[in-house]
C-alpha cells in the first residue's frame, strides 16, 4: 500500500487515493480541507526527491504551469515549498485522449478536428508565454465530460530562453518526439507542434506513423523516413486536413508550421470550409535531397513487378531476334496510327455538332444561394435540380437558422463552376445550447471566466451574497442550477458567499465602568468600540455615563457600539465679578 494515502501535506491536503503515476512523479486524489474540495496532487516520487537535478526539474515544472492561465490548460492551485515537492492542480472529471482513442478507435475527422484545435489553443498560450511542453502526446491530454480538452503534465517543460534543454537527454515518448529531440538538439515551440501532428495523425488514422521493436528503431525513423499519408490509411480524411496534418509533422524545421498560431489558422480556414485550397502540397514538405531531387512520375510509366519481368524478357528476346523487334515496331506504328485517327473522329464531332444543328451542353453555371433552404427544398429548387449535387459535410449550431437549414455553402453564391458541380453545405442543428457547469466551491472571477468560454453570450448578472459556510467570495450556487441547458443569450446569475454568517452577541450593560476597562470586555464579547466622546458629569472622569446601544439587545458579532464618558463635575459658574485680578475666587 502507498504509505503516503492519508498523508497531511502542510496541514491543508489530505491524500486520499493515487490516480496516476509517471516516470517523476505521482497524482493523488487529495482533499483541500481550508477551502473544502477536492483537487490533485502532484507529489515528485520519493526516490528522486533526493536527486538534485529532479528536484530542480520538478520546481521548473512549477514555474512554468503558475505562468498559464487557459481554458485548456489544467489549472494550477498552489505549490509546495516545503520538504515535499508538490503541485496542487484542479482534479479533472475525465479521461485521457489515448483511453479515449482506445475505445473509440480511428475518430472521425471532424472528432479530431475539435480536439486538435483546442490542443494548438493550449499550445499557443503556453508558447505566448515562453513555455515549451516537450512532451504532448494523447496520455497527457484530458478529455472532459462536455468535449473539450485540456493540455497537462508539464512535467519536462522548460522557458524558452532557458539554457538549453533541460537534460541532455532526449526526454519524451519516443512516438510522439520531433526530430530535433530524437537528435538531442535545441528545441523550441515547433517541436511541440511536431508532437501535435502525430496525435492529429493517431486520431485520423488510427496508427502511429512510425512503429519499432525498440525505442531506438522508432527515433531513427523521426529523423530518416516518411510516414503513410494519412488518407492512404483512411480515404475518408478530408485532403487539407492531411495536408495540415504532414505539415506538422514535417521533418525539416523550415518546412513546418512556425508557430501554433500558425496552425491555428489553417484549422480554422479549414473548419470554415473543408475543401479550401492551402497554398501547399504534401511534396512541397519532404526533405530535399542534393543528390536525386524527387521528380514527378506520370501514372502511364508505373508498372507492377510481373510487367517489369515480362519487359525484361522482352528485351532478351528483341536482342536475339531483330525480326521480332522488327514486328514490334511496326505493330507500335500501327497502333499509334489507330489512337490518332480516333482523336481526329472526336474532335472532328467537337466541332461540326453544332453544324450539324445539336444542341450545346452549358459548360459554366452559377452558382445559387441556398442559404436558409432545406436539403429539399434545395435540390427542388430550379437552378439546381438536374445541375448541381447537394452534399451535406457538417452541421453547426445557429441561434439565426432552424435546425436543418443550410447555414454555409462552398462553392458560395455567384461563382461559376465548370466541371464540379458539387455544392458542399453546412446545415443548422439548431441554436446552441451547453449544460450548465458545476460553479459550486469555485472563486467568482473563475466561475465567471468558465461561462464566458461557452460562447453562448450569456449575460451574467450581478452575483448575490449569502451567508454561507463557503470561503468568501466562492459560489454557493448558480440559477439555473448545474446541469440544466443553456441557450445562447441566456442570463445566468451566480450566488456568492460572503462568509459564514456572524453569531449574535448580548450587549452588556456598560454604565459606570471605566472606558478602559469597557474596551477590553467589549472586544472579547465580539462587538467593535466605536466613537468615544465626554460630558461632564458628577462621575469620576472616564466613566461610561452612556452606550449607543442598550443592554440585553441581540446584535451580530462585529457591530460598533459608540460610548460617552464622564469628564468630571461641571466648574461652578461665579459671575464675571467673581474674581480678583490674581484670578482668584472672592467669598
Amino acid at each position: 500500500m502507498n504509505n503516503m494515502i492519508g498523508k497531511m501535506l502542510d496541514n491543508r491536503y489530505e491524500l486520499l487515493e493515487v490516480i496516476g503515476s509517471g516516470g517523476m512523479a505521482v497524482v493523488y486524489k487529495a482533499k483541500c480541507h481550508r477551502l473544502n474540495r477536492l483537487v490533485a496532487v502532484k507529489v515528485l516520487k520519493s526516490d528522486l526527491a533526493e536527486d538534485a537535478d529532479f528536484r530542480r526539474r520538478f520546481r521548473d515544472e512549477s514555474q512554468a504551469v503558475a505562468m498559464l492561465s487557459h481554458p485548456n490548460i489544467v489549472s494550477v492551485y498552489d505549490v509546495s515549498r516545503g520538504e515535499t515537492e508538490y503541485i496542487v492542480m484542479e482534479l479533472i472529471d475525465g479521461i485521457t485522449l489515448k483511453q479515449y482513442m482506445e475505445k473509440r478507435g480511428q475518430l472521425n475527422w471532424r472528432e479530431a478536428l475539435h480536439f486538435i484545435t483546442q490542443i494548438m489553443k493550449a499550445l499557443s498560450h503556453a508558447h505566448s508565454r515562453g513555455i515549451i511542453h516537450r512532451d504532448i502526446k494523447p496520455q497527457n491530454i484530458m478529455v472532459l465530460r462536455d468535449g473539450s480538452v485540456k493540455v497537462a503534465d508539464f512535467g519536462i517543460a522548460c522557458l524558452a530562453n532557458s539554457a538549453n534543454t533541460l537534460t541532455q537527454e532526449a526526454l519524451g515518448s519516443v512516438h510522439y518526439m520531433s526530430p530535433e529531440q530524437a537528435r538531442g538538439d535545441r528545441t523550441d515551440a515547433r517541436s511541440d507542434i511536431y508532437s501535435a501532428g502525430v496525435v492529429l495523425y493517431e486520431m485520423l488514422t488510427g496508427r502511429l506513423p512510425f512503429e519499432g521493436d525498440n525505442a531506438v528503431s522508432v527515433a531513427i525513423q523521426h529523423l530518416s523516413s516518411v510516414p503513410l499519408s494519412p488518407r492512404e490509411i483512411n480515404p475518408d480524411v478530408p485532403e487539407a486536413l492531411e495536408l495540415i496534418c504532414m505539415k506538422a509533422m514535417a521533418s525539416d524545421l523550415e518546412k513546418r508550421y512556425a508557430s501554433a498560431d500558425e496552425m491555428l489558422a489553417d484549422l480554422e480556414e479549414f473548419r470554415k470550409n473543408p475543401e479550401v485550397d492551402l497554398d501547399f502540397t504534401i511534396e512541397d514538405l519532404h526533405r530535399e535531397t542534393v543528390d536525386e531531387p524527387t521528380q514527378y512520375i506520370p501514372a502511364v510509366h508505373t508498372v507492377s513487378k510481373a510487367q517489369k519481368v515480362q519487359e525484361a524478357d522482352d528485351e532478351e528476346e528483341e536482342e536475339a531476334s531483330p525480326h521480332k523487334l522488327g514486328t514490334r515496331k511496326l505493330l507500335t506504328i500501327i497502333g499509334a496510327a489507330v489512337a490518332a485517327v480516333a482523336l481526329i473522329v472526336l474532335l472532328w464531332h467537337a466541332i461540326f455538332s453544332d453544324l450539324l444543328g445539336g444542341e450545346q451542353t452549358p459548360t459554366e453555371y452559377v452558382v445559387p444561394y441556398l442559404i436558409g433552404m432545406t436539403i429539399d427544398e434545395a435540390n427542388e429548387d430550379e437552378n439546381v435540380k438536374g445541375i448541381f449535387t447537394i452534399e451535406q459535410i457538417g452541421q453547426r449550431a445557429s441561434s439565426e437558422y432552424a435546425a436543418g437549414q443550410i447555414i454555409e455553402q462552398s462553392p458560395e453564391r455567384g461563382k461559376t463552376v465548370k466541371g464540379n458541380r458539387v455544392i458542399s453545405v453546412f446545415v443548422s442543428s439548431g441554436a446552441k445550447t451547453e449544460k450548465m457547469p458545476n460553479l459550486v466551491n469555485k472563486e467568482y472571477r473563475d466561475a465567471t471566466l468558465q461561462l464566458t468560454n461557452l460562447d453562448l453570450n450569456l449575460v451574467v448578472n450581478d452575483p448575490v451574497e449569502e451567508y454561507s459556510s463557503i470561503t468568501k467570495g466562492y459560489v454557493i450556487r448558480t440559477i439555473p442550477e448545474f446541469g440544466e441547458t443553456l441557450q445562447e443569450g441566456d442570463s445566468v446569475t451566480l450566488v456568492v458567499s460572503k462568509g459564514e454568517q456572524p453569531k449574535p452577541v448580548t450587549v452588556l450593560s456598560f454604565i459606570g465602568i471605566d472606558i478602559e476597562i469597557v474596551r477590553q470586555q467589549v472586544t472579547q464579547t465580539g462587538l467593535v468600540v466605536g466613537e468615544v466622546t465626554q460630558r461632564a458629569s458628577d462621575e469620576p472622569y472616564g466613566t461610561v455615563i452612556e452606550q449607543s446601544i442598550s443592554a440585553e439587545t441581540q446584535v451580530d458579532a462585529g457591530t460598533t457600539i459608540n460610548f460617552v464618558i464622564s469628564e468630571g463635575p461641571a466648574m461652578p459658574d461665579y459671575g464675571d465679578d467673581a474674581t480678583t485680578s490674581g484670578g482668584e475666587p472672592q467669598p
